[in-house]
């Protein structure tokens, strides 16, 4: 199908300068058939994590400031978008009455905003009932259809044949909260379904829909994980059998370090698929670690461009028999944790310690990114996200002795060199390293 499917992330749409720049980069295009994933603006996603973390908390002073920022930083956007099309009266920083000032503004997208908002607010007005992980989707999901309502309304505005569609409707998951599976099969047919008709029957139309959501076999909302708009797109490229995908970054492309820590990165012009997993498993956060693998089995070749110069050429991402690289790659995970495993007697560590170990892990689903393994001891370093690792301690105390270490960072060294190690070693204490081939793993503090 000859469809551009292109994603926009939060930093490309975090003003109404963002949105229009958004414009800018699809006439570029203009006359070709679109498929567009939005992301939620700009640090939205960590202001509705802030704002369900009050909620379960039960600090209701805190979550309305927070609910409140959130709702005039989108309102502010809007504005300038639509000056000529303000909602009437105040935009009124009440919480707990039932109705809302916007509800009743003679623009679709100020009523539109009002309805998300008022939905958003009748969820935090409910006693939590569902667990973290399903409150979470509930809550954190809302923020895709803030910004793809603002992009809908002034595309059409500016004269896009743009349709809206609900991705809750389209991309069809399991109930895994927080991390949900793909049922393919559902998500091929939702996808056939709604937009077929619309590419082959509607020559340059543009279709928008949000990243990061879905929905499970009971209609609730799921997440894809954190920055899955990235995986959004791979999967509705490979269900529509396209050519390219497009990931439109704040970054020239990717880079052998984040520049936001790493001076002068280097743009590396072009990456297999192999090599593209590898660095999204371990953790490079330029593309999402489900992404690369529905492109490279469609052989859908995947460009990662800069929002601010579509002119210029990227990275690009495909299917290649060789591949070299004369520069080692930086990549760098924060706020880890170290968990050390010891039997409580004098024991080894055997296969039906580990067989427990890894059933746990699956069991409260954390992901490990670097394990090694002793006569007497286990250590497996993972993400700190006390939802799952405060329980899965608790029940590793069951039948082990528990030693962890937190605040730590693990640095993964593609294709590294001892002037890279030092680089990254130099002035910090090294807790476990770890060395293969072609990959090197620092935990250190």
């Amino acid at each position: 199908m000859k469809v551009e499917v292109f994603k926009f992330g939060g930093g490309s749409v975090n003003s109404a300068e963002g949105v229009r720049n958004v414009v800018r980069i699809l006439k570029l295009y203009e006359g070709r058939s679109m498929m567009l994933v939005i992301s939620a603006m700009g640090k939205t996603t960590n202001a509705l994590e802030r704002i369900l973390q009050h909620y379960m908390e039960g600090d209701a002073v805190s979550m309305v400031e927070e609910f409140t920022a959130l709702r005039e930083y989108h309102l502010e956007i809007a504005r300038t978008l639509f000056p000529s099309a303000h909602p009437p009266g105040s935009t009124d920083s009440r919480f707990f009455s039932s109705v809302h000032p916007l509800l009743s503004s003679d623009h679709p997208l100020f009523r539109e905003l009002g309805e998300e908002f008022e939905h958003l607010r009748n969820l935090l007005l409910q006693e939590p009932v569902a667990g973290y992980n399903e409150s979470y989707d509930r809550v954190v999901s809302t923020g895709e259809f803030f910004s793809s309502s603002i992009l809908f309304h002034f595309l059409a505005g500016e004269g896009f044949p743009v349709t809206l569609f609900d991705a809750r409707k389209l991309i069809r998951t399991d109930s895994s909260f927080r991390d949900a599976r793909i049922d393919w099969k559902k998500t091929q047919l939702a996808i056939q379904k709604q937009l077929f008709t619309l590419f082959q029957d509607h020559k340059g139309s543009i279709g928008l829909t949000q990243g990061f959501i879905g929905s499970d076999p009971d209609g609730r909302p799921t997440t894809l994980g954190r920055e899955g708009s990235d995986f959004t797109a791979a999967i509705l490229g490979y269900c529509m059998r396209v050519k390219e995908v497009t990931i439109w970054k704040d970054v020239p492309g990717i880079l052998n370090a984040d520049p936001k820590w790493f001076d002068h990165p280097k743009k590396l012009d072009t990456l297999s698929f192999h090599e593209a997993i590898e660095l999204a498993y371990f953790g490079a956060t330029v593309i999402h670690p489900k992404t690369i693998k529905p492109l490279e089995n469609a052989n859908i070749t995947l460009h990662v461009k800069h929002f601010l110069s579509p002119g210029d050429e990227g990275t690009t991402v495909q299917r290649l028999q060789e591949w070299k690289i004369d520069t080692p790659i930086f990549i760098r995970k924060q706020n880890q944790v170290l968990i050390s495993i010891l039997p409580r007697d004098f024991s080894f560590i055997v296969e039906e310690n580990l067989s427990h170990i890894f059933t746990l892990l699956a069991q409260y689903r954390v992901k490990a990114n670097v394990m090694q393994n002793s006569a007497i001891s286990f250590s497996v370093c993972t993400d700190h996200d006390p939802v799952r690792i405060d329980p899965l301690i608790r029940e590793l105390q069951k039948s082990f002795e528990i030693r962890y270490n937190e605040g730590l960072e693990l640095y993964t060294i593609r294709h590294y060199d001892e002037e890279a190690i030092r680089r990254i070693t130099s002035g910090r204490k090294v807790i476990l390293e770890q060395k293969s081939r072609s990959t090197v793993h620092l935990v250190v503090s």
